[in-house]
């Protein structure tokens, strides 16, 4: 199917805006609010708290690299583990299994999608409109961003970052 995005595709987003995309997903079986979708990243993240949270009976597989942050702080992560992830809803959604790097920092999200995981889906993204589109069968589901939560997640992150000053 052609995926596009129209006026109609902006609803209730306030306008102009520079947010993140934040949405919210099924992740084996629990719904997960504050995820971002960060298309600059190559690795797919689930905190270790919301993986706490979950209480999945789940071993990680050894991870043994680090993580580095673009301002080249080093995170080592607990391991990695493949979860399902559903994005749509009702006949519009679609399922794949996803690896994570799991990693124990403090964290304004609970999960960051990065390429790979849109690459699965088929996703387009687009932070305009603050949404995500992708393929299911001749049909096309989508996820919407909360805005607000954006916001909100912005704010904790930059006073978690005042903080470590």
């Amino acid at each position: 199917p052609v995926i596009n995005f129209g006026p109609a595709d902006v609803g209730e987003v306030e306008r102009p805006h520079n947010d993140a995309l934040m949405i919210t997903a099924q992740v084996s079986g629990y719904e997960v609010r504050r995820i971002f979708v960060d298309t600059g990243s190559s690795i797919n993240v689930i905190f270790y708290d919301c993986l706490k949270r979950m209480d999945l009976d789940i071993e990680l597989s050894p991870l043994h690299t680090s993580l580095f942050g673009f301002n080249g702080s080093e995170v080592a992560p607990l391991g990695e583990a493949t979860l399902a992830v559903v994005l749509g809803e009702g006949d519009l959604r679609k399922v794949k299994m996803i690896r994570f790097v799991v990693i124990d920092v403090e964290s304004a999200y609970n999960v960051i999608l990065c390429r790979s995981a849109l690459n699965a889906f088929q996703a387009v993204v687009s932070t305009y409109h603050m949404k995500l589109k992708f393929p299911v069968g001749d049909r096309v589901g989508e996820a919407r961003g909360n805005q607000k939560l954006s916001r909100a997640c912005y704010q904790i992150a930059v006073k978690a970052n005042q903080r470590a000053e």
